[in-house]
């Protein structure tokens, strides 16, 4: 019988209700292949061989996440690009409807949040570049790095995903706030549409 794991509960725990879960037999064989791809590779949960394995990697899971989004906040992002893809990975990746992020950074390009703003479908999602500027302001970013994931596990943005970009893009530029990159997270890989040339 296949096990639920409801990963907004798991977010909510505090680190040490994590690691009570996370300790167990074998976990730390799990932890080292974590810490050795720098984040989780989709699907390894499936690879455990009973429930009680699926819910200490999840467990371990969160707590990686969370160490990168420190780790994200002490340093400009750019000094490691690799970072961003591997925690946008492990919040998006292997996700059955499509989540648009966002990561608001400071001036110097370190980061002040990261934030699910919109969620869709299998297909798509809705966003609102009102909101993007409003939560911009908010934290007084000064730049941000867009991702969102594509169920489908491809990598290769859409026309949609190039015009919702520029979209954004312009919006954020009326309150002096940069767009240095938009994301798509598939299965395995991420894509940087600044890379593409398409920012």
């Amino acid at each position: 019988m296949a096990t639920v794991i409801d990963l907004k509960e798991l977010q909510r725990l505090p680190d040490r209700d994590l690691l009570q879960h996370v300790l167990g037999e074998g976990v730390m064989e799990h932890i080292t292949s974590l810490a050795q791809a720098f984040g989780l590779q989709l699907g390894d949960e499936a690879k455990a061989a009973d429930s009680g394995g699926i819910h200490r990697l999840m467990c371990a899971r969160e707590l990686l996440t969370r160490a990168m989004h420190e780790y994200m906040q002490d340093r400009p992002l750019f000094d490691n690009p690799q970072a961003v893809r591997e925690f946008l990975r492990l919040k998006i990746g292997g996700l059955s409807h499509e989540s648009f992020w966002v990561l608001f950074l400071d001036s110097q390009n370190r980061l002040i949040r990261a934030e699910e703003m919109f969620r869709g479908t299998l297909t798509q999602t809705s966003v609102y570049p009102r909101e993007v500027v409003k939560h911009c302001l908010q934290l007084n970013a000064a730049a941000v790095i867009l991702a969102h994931n594509h169920p489908s596990g491809t990598t290769q943005p859409s026309r949609s995903d190039e015009a919702l970009t520029q979209s954004l893009k312009a919006s954020l530029t009326l309150v002096d706030v940069r767009v240095l990159d938009h994301i798509i997270v598939g299965d395995a890989h991420c894509a940087s549409m600044a890379e593409m040339g398409l920012i």
